[in-house]
């Protein structure tokens, strides 16, 4: 994937000073004309590529989509306001400040590129001459044009199974390369979902079924369709959920780690139950200090320049205790909090809150790159689709089906009695998502739509959140969602008057 990033730096430069008597009057590389870039399947993969790299930033899968739902969720705590990202712990957003306008704006980068790759894609196939076969591209690309807009919808449009989709905004569902002056209004919640779902079917029709070392890092059919089984999910639609997530599972083309694998899993690159997984590289994504790595591990453990930014909460840190043999304690290790600790914190007892998935494990020995903090990101796993079907069984009505499918997951607290038809429930299966995904970022997402209050952590540090209560009701508080950023709407006045209710 290195050797592709560079060939795209290679063919902008090209694209850039050639031709032109006069470099300023360049277009950029992702608003060319049809028929000055991209001409065959090759230039698309090379494109799509380039595409893949922006996944990585930190304003997006690179570090703040992730957090964005841990921080929220009730499963961690930080130890100290002003070392850094707590403004997403404290929920302490206004227009101005603290808006989490990177979201916006790195999501709709890159729903520039994807729509000039598909306007490029749909131009070449209507000529005539046209022998390329963008399928595989064009199916890709309609797969990350429904990731990003489901992401952008649920951070700034009201949870749709709370409030009315139909009435409620949602953000701008924007198609083609506009023109740089264009202004789009927001569309509603509604709108948001039936053009995800729309693309993600467009998608499905074209992309690549196969799983080999040449799918790594890029979106796959199956993920489409898991794609598809959180989508659907979040819209409270059980049958079409469990649906999706069945064919995920019955493909065969992943499989769960056993409990002898799954902590060694963080030190592998696109492991066996990896659907999508993105490449992180040592020079090019990695964030080092300000990396997932260092959000979740210990005080300047990393390195004397880390802060030690968030930690479990006693409340995931409870329901671990349910069995100090599951297998996942073996990715945490102590706090500052901790007596294990030997600097200026009192120790109050061995805290295993800090996670060290993204260092590859406790002993830090990433996966195999130079830097143990350019760890993979795993954005979707198989498990994941277990537990969605897990929950969309049992809504649907078949309890037995959802016992099945949560053991699957449930066995890696071997000392936990097994789930039965008749003591399966919802909570049960949220809190075995709590623990399989700690800081993987859809702990808070689970929450909202089930509309629970969330209490936070804050007095192992004697934290003072004045931007929020210690407990939120998520039915109710304005602050669910993130304002639009007074940026935003400085370049976009008619946003002013769509702005999120309450900022």
């Amino acid at each position: 994937m290195k050797k592709l990033y560079l060939i795209l730096i290679a063919v902008a430069g090209i694209l850039a000073f050639s031709s032109c008597d006069d470099f300023l009057d360049v277009k950029p590389t992702n608003q060319l004309e049809f028929d000055e870039s991209i001409k065959t399947a090759a230039d698309a993969e090379v494109f799509m590529t380039g595409v893949m790299s922006r996944l990585t930033n930190g304003n997006y899968y690179g570090r703040n989509m992730i957090l964005y739902g841990d921080a929220k969720g009730g499963d961690l705590t930080i130890y100290s306001q002003g070392r850094g990202y707590d403004y997403l712990y404290s929920f302490n957003h206004t227009p101005s400040s603290g808006s989490g306008s990177g979201f916006w704006t790195t999501g709709y980068n890159i729903i520039l590129q994807l729509n000039n790759l598909l306007n490029n894609i749909e131009k070449m196939e209507a000529d005539p001459a046209n022998t390329e076969d963008f399928g595989d591209m064009k199916g890709r690309a309609y797969t990350l044009r429904a990731l990003l807009y489901f992401d952008l919808v649920r951070l700034y449009g009201l949870p749709y199974t709370l409030y009315s989709p139909s009435s409620s905004l949602g953000v701008p569902n924007v198609l083609e390369v506009l023109d740089a002056s264009a202004q789009p209004d927001r569309v509603t919640v509604s709108e948001n979902y039936s053009q995800i779902l729309a693309d993600l079917a467009k998608g499905a029709e074209t992309i690549t079924k196969k799983v080999s070392t040449s799918t790594n890092g890029y979106p796959t059919y199956w993920l489409n369709r898991a794609i598809a089984a959180r989508v659907y999910l979040t819209m409270g639609d059980y049958a079409n959920a469990l649906a999706a997530a069945e064919e995920v599972i019955g493909s065969g083309k992943y499989e769960l780690y056993t409990n002898d694998e799954w902590v060694e899993s963080w030190s592998k690159q696109f492991a066996s139950e990896s659907i999508f997984e993105l490449h992180m590289l040592v020079k090019e994504s990695n964030l080092g200090n300000s990396s997932l790595g260092a959000m979740y591990s210990r005080i300047k453990h990393y390195s004397s320049r880390v802060g030690g930014y968030f930690g479990a909460s006693d409340y995931w840190l409870e329901r671990m205790a349910e069995d100090p043999d599951d297998i996942r304690w073996g990715v945490m290790s102590y706090d500052e909090n901790s007596e294990s600790y030997d600097d200026e914190f009192e120790g109050q007892g061995d805290r295993l809150a800090c996670c060290y998935k993204y260092f590859g494990g406790v002993d830090m020995q990433g996966d195999g790159k130079d830097d143990e903090a350019a760890c993979n990101v795993k954005v979707v796993r198989l498990s994941e689709m277990y537990l969605i079907a897990a929950e969309a069984a049992l809504a649907e009505g078949d309890a037995a089906a959802a016992a099945e499918y949560l053991n699957a997951i449930r066995k890696r607290s071997p000392n936990l009695e097994p789930a039965t038809a008749e003591t399966i429930t919802v909570e049960m299966i949220l809190n075995e998502k709590s623990k399989e995904f700690f800081s993987e970022g859809l702990r808070y997402w689970d929450r909202l739509r089930h509309g629970e209050e969330i209490e936070f952590n804050d007095e192992i540090m004697g934290i003072d959140c004045p931007h929020r209560d210690k407990i939120i009701d998520t039915k109710t508080y304005h602050k669910v969602v993130l304002p639009i950023s007074i940026d935003h709407i400085n370049s976009s006045p008619n946003l002013k008057n769509q702005q999120n209710p309450g900022y």
